[in-house]
């Protein structure tokens, strides 16, 4: 049976799926900001740097297991048939990966410019074969909007993934906990979305669909492994140049910065290309990246106001060096649940290529700059590095790949002058605060819920407007900003 979405319903299927991922991000992000500080008062900055090292090579490995395989189900037209030969394809990759990340963590790890994160390596490679075996139940549920059946995943996983993590942690497990804390989670949620989709494994090879399949899921493995890449290259720089101590600093200015954008970024990616994909007019894509803009540049610019209270009060003066970063990841973050909008948009068109070779470019532009400035700017350069090649090179080019793909530039920034102005004020609310105020939380608190309401008195009306063009099943293309 095919499966498909009737167009009618389609902006409110999206509307729900959306309202969903968005409960699922925020409760979680939440759940683990809270699992995150106390993990910091436990464990020293050096064994955030030994584990970052570990992570940065499973999450750059891990888009590989996929293969793109999870874009091309939630497109097809008929995804059962092609269900079999993915399945096939995914538990291969997965299992390839995993044996060879197992085999080379040793000098994976001394290339890095850490031998200790050899064996949290060993252990995390695991996770690449249960992402691979499990490409199809993730892909189905995606298509089909389910994201209240993906949140009950995301639930598990982070239940089991603290559970085991805090017990070892406390036991004195050290790094390995939180390893074998990630293995733990994966398994669980990997079986939980089998069960959610009504799915059993189902594995074969038709070779009619291999070369389509390939074809197309190949490029999109290679843009998300370069994503993953750009967002990774600065650890793997700051881990040689600078240490593992400074690469403590970093990631957990990288890991507060992705509060709020992991969470946005995660309603983008399971909505827009869905979305896309059944209605691809320019005024739909040119009116929700207005509604991103509204919401993510906004939080951006807020944690680089804020960044220096927000670290001294929720982690303590022992992790202060990491203010300054997360002053420019805030602004980057931004910037980065845009360009996966736009991702969404050219994948669910079939131009996964375009967005392969801005990626690569991007990771050329960034590794060169990474490796110019990090030993002399340290931690603090190589983050404003990101908003660099984030202004000058991935946005710009964007906007070329767009523009061929069918995008009115003109219309997309008629969109998007409302939302970015109107976010100025909020920002000068918290700003104000800042400068103001001399008690770190009073400005936390007075900075962040000011700008917040802020936001909220300047743009609510225009954003309550959007949210009901897009719940309104007689009008799926939505109406842009005007």
């Amino acid at each position: 049976m095919v499966d498909t979405v009737p167009s009618a319903g389609l902006g409110a299927r999206a509307a729900r799926g959306a309202a969903w991922s968005a409960v699922s991000s925020l409760l979680l992000r939440l759940g683990g900001v809270v699992v995150g500080i106390v993990l910091a008062r436990i464990l020293a900055p050096e064994q955030f740097g030994v584990f970052a090292i570990a992570l940065t090579v499973q999450g750059v490995l891990m888009t590989l297991a996929d293969l793109g395989l999870s874009a091309d189900l939630i497109r097809a037209e008929n995804p059962e048939r092609i269900a079999p030969t993915i399945a096939t394809l995914g538990l291969v990759s997965g299992g390839l990966l995993a044996a060879g990340t197992a085999a080379t963590s040793a000098p994976l790890a001394a290339a890095l410019g850490s031998a200790d994160a050899a064996p949290v390596i060993a252990v995390l490679s695991i996770t690449l074969l249960l992402a691979g075996a499990s490409v199809v139940p993730y892909g189905m549920l995606q298509r089909r909007f389910q994201q209240r059946e993906l949140f009950l995943v995301a639930v598990v996983d982070f239940v089991v993934s603290t559970a085991v993590t805090v017990v070892l942690v406390l036991a004195g497990a050290g790094v390995m906990g939180l390893a074998i804390g990630r293995v733990a989670a994966q398994a669980a949620g990997s079986a939980m979305l089998f069960a959610l989709a009504r799915m059993r494994p189902r594995f074969g090879i038709d070779r009619a669909h291999v070369g389509p399949v390939l074809a197309f899921g190949l490029p999109i493995a290679g843009a998300n492994l370069l994503s993953w890449m750009l967002l990774n290259v600065d650890n793997v720089v700051i881990a040689r140049t600078v240490g593992a101590l400074g690469l403590g600093f970093y990631v957990l200015a990288f890991n507060v910065s992705g509060w709020p954008m992991s969470a946005l970024s995660q309603v983008v990616r399971s909505v827009g290309m869905p979305y896309f994909s059944r209605d691809g007019s320019g005024r739909a894509f040119a009116a929700i990246i207005a509604l991103v803009c509204a919401a993510a540049l906004p939080v951006g610019a807020l944690l680089a106001v804020l960044a220096a209270p927000l670290i001294q009060v929720v982690y303590g003066e022992k992790w202060m060096p990491a203010a300054p970063v997360l002053a420019a990841l805030g602004v980057y973050g931004g910037l980065r649940v845009v360009f996966d909008a736009f991702a969404g948009f050219l994948y669910a068109h079939g131009r996964s290529r375009p967005v392969l070779w801005v990626q690569l470019l991007s990771l050329v532009v960034l590794t060169g700059a990474m490796i110019a400035v990090a030993p002399i700017g340290g931690i603090v350069g190589a983050a404003w590095m990101h908003v660099a090649v984030s202004a000058v090179i991935i946005l710009p080019a964007y906007l070329v790949v767009l523009r061929a793909a069918g995008v009115s530039l003109r219309e997309l920034a008629r969109a998007l002058w409302l939302p970015i102005v109107g976010s100025i004020p909020a920002v000068a609310v918290a700003t104000i605060a800042v400068l103001a105020l001399h008690d770190p939380l009073l400005q936390l608190i007075v900075g962040g819920v000011g700008a917040g309401v802020c936001h909220l008195l300047v743009l609510g009306p225009w954003l309550r407007a959007r949210i009901r063009a897009l719940r309104s099943p007689a009008a799926p293309a939505l109406a842009a900003s005007r």
